[in-house]
């Protein structure tokens, strides 16, 4: 096999990519943004025009390069529920979506402990099993109807292949509904009376089928294609790490989430108020985790078209002390309940500053949550954050260990992905940021925890590490 095509579905945007095995790097990308739509019972996922934009990308990529097997990653906090007749029982619930908190307190009754699953009580549809509670309990006829329960990136697998399977890393991740330590369904699953409706649990690099012959002659594919399970986002970037690189470690998975990931870390004790839980890698092992939204804080306050990084301009925040205090948006992260705070009015910043403080603000969360998983020894940022010097530098600054940037690719998901199919072949791409630190950054830093305990303690009564 020299080429794999990747399906990566992210929360804001969806690609097919396809990865050549021998350089280890994309070679030809499709994207389109991925939509949700308001009509139906809820905000839901548009499933049927991602899939015909997945058909149409496999097809024209195939036209460039052969196209010699496929695999999927998306992300997390999503199931899909299917009829006897492998219909959607119900539409694929955006986990932003705020009808599963109206059953809050009483899924709070239900679900098991931290200690069980590692996985933090959150807002939303974050958790899958309060998504399939809130289902459960306010659609009782539709989801009487339900007959399969999948995954989000095996739904895929399955389109692909018509082979219904979950796998380890999607039901590893804050869904309540896996025990990491027993690697088995949580108590959830058993007291609720879905453990029969989940597909067979399979792991992520296994070949599930070949691709479908009317799906093969739609695209022009070859027919049996081979066709791999499926993984996690978050999972995907830390993959090749696994794979290449010694512990201690820690990656950085940055996208509309940034995902903090420690390998042979301190030993700690998760805070699942904090939005740290345990994740389960690709090899079954549990992974310390812990994530905020960096990547839509970004989008949020910078824009989709920043401005040029200006080291006059991060030297001018540093002299002035300008920062912006957590959290931007709130709801999730280490400090949750916190009201976000600029310390010099943010719109009369110029917008170079303005992204040197952002990007500040980002590094210095980055390094909390990699403070609360007990990391140790280098960090790898992945993504879209891997370009940034000012958010390298900080980081850097904060940790006082060895930065890694990803410049392989602008996501580290797809690449990820494909070591599913080409593990022997696997590099990282990751190069030690070797710019400049002067002493001011570790000031900032410094300055940035003192104030942040401040205003949290003030705005939210939490207690920041060090704090």
């Amino acid at each position: 096999m020299k080429t794999v095509a990747v399906i990566d579905i992210g929360k804001t945007n969806a690609k097919v990519a396809l990865v050549d095995l021998e350089r280890f790097e994309e070679i030809a990308v499709r994207k389109t943004p991925n939509l949700v739509l308001a009509d139906g019972p809820y905000p839901h996922f548009d499933i049927e025009r991602l899939w015909r934009f997945i058909l149409a990308s496999l097809a024209a990529l195939h036209r460039e390069h052969p196209v010699e097997g496929i695999t999927v990653t998306t992300h997390g906090a999503t199931a899909v529920l299917l009829d006897e007749e492998d219909r959607l029982a119900l539409p694929v619930l955006d986990y932003e979506y705020t009808g599963p908190d109206t059953l809050a307190e009483e899924y709070d009754e239900a679900r098991p402990p931290f200690l069980e699953t590692g996985s933090p009580r959150l807002p939303m549809g974050l958790n899958i099993g309060a998504q399939l509670f809130w289902q459960q309990c306010t659609f009782p006829e539709h989801f009487a109807n339900v007959a399969s329960i999948l995954t989000y990136a095996q739904y895929w697998s399955y389109r692909l292949t018509g082979i219904k399977t979950t796998e380890l890393t999607s039901l590893g991740c804050h869904t309540d509904l896996w025990n990491p330590r027993a690697g088995t369904f949580s108590t959830l699953v058993d007291k609720q009376g879905w453990r029969g409706l989940f597909a067979p649990v399979h792991k992520a690099g296994e070949v599930i089928g070949g691709l479908l012959q009317p799906l093969a002659e739609e695209a022009g594919l070859p027919p049996g294609l081979p066709v791999y399970c499926g993984i996690h986002d978050s999972n995907a970037s830390l993959l090749p790490h696994l794979l290449t690189r010694g512990a201690p470690f820690s990656v950085v998975s940055t996208g509309t989430w940034v995902i903090t990931l420690a390998v042979g870390g301190a030993a700690a004790e998760l805070d699942e108020t904090r939005d740290t839980l345990i994740n389960v890698n690709a090899l079954g092992d549990p992974v310390p985790s812990a994530r905020f939204m960096g990547g839509r804080a970004f989008s949020m306050i910078v824009g989709e078209d920043p401005p040029a990084a200006s080291p006059d301009a991060e030297a001018r925040v540093l002299a002035a002390g300008h920062m912006l205090l957590p959290s931007v948006p709130g709801g999730s992260g280490p400090f949750p309940s916190a009201s976000p705070r600029w310390t010099a009015e943010e719109k009369s910043r110029d917008p170079s500053e303005r992204l040197a403080i952002v990007s500040f603000h980002l590094a210095l969360m980055t390094a909390t949550c990699l403070d609360l998983i007990g990391a140790k020894g280098e960090i790898v940022v992945e993504g879209p954050f891997a370009a940034n010097a000012a958010y390298l530098r900080m980081l850097a600054a904060a940790t006082g260990r060895p930065v890694l940037a990803n410049r392989l690719s602008t996501t580290g998901t797809s690449l990820g992905a494909a070591c599913l199919a080409a593990r022997a072949r696997v590099r990282t791409g990751a190069e030690a940021f070797k710019g400049e630190i002067p002493p001011a950054y570790g000031d900032y830093a410094v300055a940035w925890k003192r104030a942040t305990a401040q205003h949290v303690k003030a705005t939210a009564g939490l207690k920041p590490i060090g704090g």
